[in-house]
This record gives structure tokens, sequence and C-alpha cells, in this order.
């Protein structure tokens, strides 16, 4: 293992992550700073995890607090933070209970157990399949994974849970198959890592009318693109999403590991103890941070703010997709979970995504993607119109480096278009 300049090389970590990553030292707001010193504008938010920014003195106080009265006591008792927390989720939708995790994979495994479970104790053995769509993510765990469509995840670990279907996304048609012989539909109001797709109105309408029709229960995965990513507390309320089950977590807790399922009357009454459970979910720690976080995020003006960042956001990559043709216009996903998609051959897009990524952070921006080419932006929803802006320029010079670089990636090639005015 060798560190410097701020990075290290070959860390002692299971190959499934890079051999070569950024050393993030600390970060306040929207800014990061590495082990070398240098800053970089934090457009990622820890995969959309860090919703109320870095280096955050009031969660601090809230963790340190509870870390001196008592860490953990497992689920086999209750603490305040819990209850508290646990009793605001419920209250935001029709739901009745919820089960605390650790991560996002943990609350669609609880969701799609709770579902099958509820399937077979209502109608029989044989109404076991679940249903996912195309560019979905819900996880790396078995099950999860066993929902996750796309099949690069999934192949190393084939064979996975059986009884499990892929439908186009977006596609009402393809739903007027599905009867009661399925317990579950699985689905992202907008796609996270998928593409950043979002669920059209249409296809909301269909499947709030199968789910009913047939009493197959809906579970809407707001892991990412839940708790105010989208400029709603949830996101399906963009396109009237009526699910029965949501699942949360990237920033539930601030960066601490925690997960919750909300789940209606109808499946609780059925759940017996043992049925389920987890030894750090719901730890006094974590819930009693996410409080705090939920309490902020629930503000109205807290989600006027992400609505109003969203659209500053989605109006600077519009006129960065106008200057530079290695993007394309038309922005996808809603709030402050962003993204454009590239104008480049399939073949190259995984390349091309890769330089954009580094030319951004050699300029001193974050990014991700999401799917093989798009560009994806999901800062802290604390982020202000400044920072935006100079996220925005720092883009602007790494898309024009990387058309400079690599004419290849458009015809005609256009490397010379820079210097676009992106604040307003």
């Amino acid at each position: 293992m060798e560190m410097n300049n701020g990075e290290v090389h070959q860390p002692p970590f299971a190959r499934c992550y890079a051999s070569q990553l950024l050393r993030i030292d600390s970060g306040r707001g929207a800014t990061v700073r590495d082990a070398a010193g240098r800053r970089y504008i934090d457009f990622t938010a820890g995969i959309a995890v860090n919703a109320l920014g870095h280096g955050r003195r009031d969660l601090a106080r809230v963790a340190a607090r509870e870390m001196r009265r008592r860490i953990h006591v497992s689920n086999l008792f209750a603490t305040e933070p819990a209850v508290r927390l646990a009793e605001e989720l419920v209250a935001s939708g029709p739901y009745d209970a919820c089960y605390f995790g650790n991560s996002g994979t943990e609350a669609n495994e609880a969701a799609l157990k709770f579902a099958r479970l509820y399937a077979r104790r209502t109608r029989g053995e044989d109404h076991h399949r679940l249903v996912s769509f195309t560019n979905g993510f819900h996880g790396r765990s078995m099950g999860a994974l066993s929902a996750t469509a796309t099949r690069a995840y999934r192949e190393p670990f084939e064979p996975l849970l059986p009884g499990v279907e892929y439908l186009p996304f977006n596609d009402a048609k393809a739903l007027e198959s599905l009867d009661d012989r399925v317990a579950a539909i699985v689905v992202e109001p907008i796609q996270g890592e998928g593409g950043l797709d979002s669920v059209t109105d249409e296809f909301a309408s269909a499947l709030n009318e199968r789910c009913r029709g047939h009493d197959i229960l809906m579970i809407a995965d707001e892991i990412q693109s839940g708790l105010g990513r989208s400029g709603r507390l949830y996101a399906g309320e963009l396109t009237g999403l009526k699910p029965d089950i949501v699942t949360l977590s990237k920033p539930l807790a601030a960066g601490l590991p925690l997960s919750a399922t909300l789940i209606p009357e109808k499946v609780n009454t059925l759940l017996s103890p043992g049925d389920h459970g987890s030894t750090f979910g719901g730890g006094p720690v974590t819930t009693a941070v996410a409080l705090r976080v939920w309490r902020t995020i629930r503000e109205p003006r807290f989600l006027e703010r992400v609505r109003i960042a969203g659209e500053r956001l989605a109006a600077g990559l519009e006129r960065l997709s106008a200057a530079h043709p290695i993007i394309s216009g038309g922005g996808k996903g809603a709030g402050l979970l962003r993204g454009v998609k590239l104008a480049v051959e399939t073949d190259r897009a995984k390349a091309a995504t890769g330089d954009i990524m580094a030319a951004a952070r050699e300029h001193g921006l974050l990014i991700l993607r999401s799917g093989a080419d798009v560009l994806r932006f999901a800062p802290p929803l604390t982020i202000s119109d400044r920072e935006i802006d100079r996220g925005l320029e720092r883009l602007d010079a790494a898309l024009a480096a990387v058309e400079r670089a690599h004419p290849e990636y458009t015809e005609p090639a256009t490397g010379e278009r820079t210097g676009v005015e992106v604040s307003r």
C-alpha cells in the first residue's frame, strides 16, 4: 500500500473496489478536502447520503450525546430515539410500522421477505412471484440482487432467488399479464443507478391500478430518491405513485448506517416475533441522528429550497449541454438528483464517462455516473447557489478538456467551445 498526493494506492480492501482512491480528509457543507489539502466541490454527497452536507456539528453533538449515554442495546430493548423516529416515519403515510436495518439492501431484503410472507399467508404457497424493472437497482445481497434486473450485477453470483421477473420500465402494457400470483412489484421512482429515468404519470397510474386490483404489494425503493432528494419528501409523490411499502436509507442518518422499511397494517398484523430481525438496526446513536435529519428535511422551506436549487442546477446543465457536443440536452432526474446523457457512441460511452469524471476531479469537482452513459449529480441538499455555479463552471472546463483530448468522442469534434456562462 502506498499513500501520497492525497491518494491511496493498492489499499488492503477487497478487490471489488478500485485500486486507487482519493483520500478524503475533511469536509464542510458541499466542499471536501483530500489528504494533500486540495479542495473539491462535492456533487456526490457520498452517493446521495450526506443530505445535510459535511462536517455538521449539530449532528456530531447529537451522536456524541447518545454515545455517552449508551451506544448499543440491540433489538431486544427499545430506546427513545428509535421509538420517536419510527413514530414520525410511520406518520408520513398510510403505514402501520417501521422496520429498522442498516443499509438500503437490508431495507429491500426486509420488504421482499414481508411481501412473500404476506402473499403466502393470505393466498398460499404458489403466490410468491416478484417483479422488478429493467435498469433498476435494489442492492447487492442475494435477495435484493435477485430483484436487480441488470445482468452484469447478477451473473457472477447466480443462481439467485427463483421466481423473479423483469419487465420493461415505464411500459404500462407489460403490466397487464400480472395477476395475484405476484407477491410484490418493486420499483424506483427515479432509477438512481440505471440512468436516472423517472416513473411516468401513465406508468404510475397503471402500477397503482394493477397492484390494487390483484392485492399485489407495491414496494417503492426510495433509497436514493427519497427523503427530500427529489424536492419532495418521497419521489413517488411526483407522479402519484401509491406504494404499500417504502424503503429508505442513504441520507436517513446523514452517513451513519441506518435504513427503514415502512409497512402497512395488513402486513404488520401477519408478522410474529422472530420472522425477521437485525442486531444493529435502529440503535440509539443512528436513530437520534436520523431524527434530527428527518425533522430538518420535513420543514416545508427546506424542501422548497431543494426544488429551487434543483432548478438552478438543471438550468445550468441545459446550458452546458447546448455548449458541449459530448453531452446531450434533456436533463434527467428531479430536485438535486440530476443527470445528463452523453452524446457518444455506445461502445465509447463508458470510457468517455470515466474520462469526464477524472477531468472533473482534476478541476476540483467530484461527480458520479449512472448506468454506462449518464453523468449523475447528487450534491448535498444544503448546497448554496454559489457552490452550484462554481461546480458548473468546473464541469464546463472538464468537458472542454475531454473534448480537446478525445475528439473521437464527438462528431464533428468541437473541443474549442469553452467558457460558457453557467451562472445567473
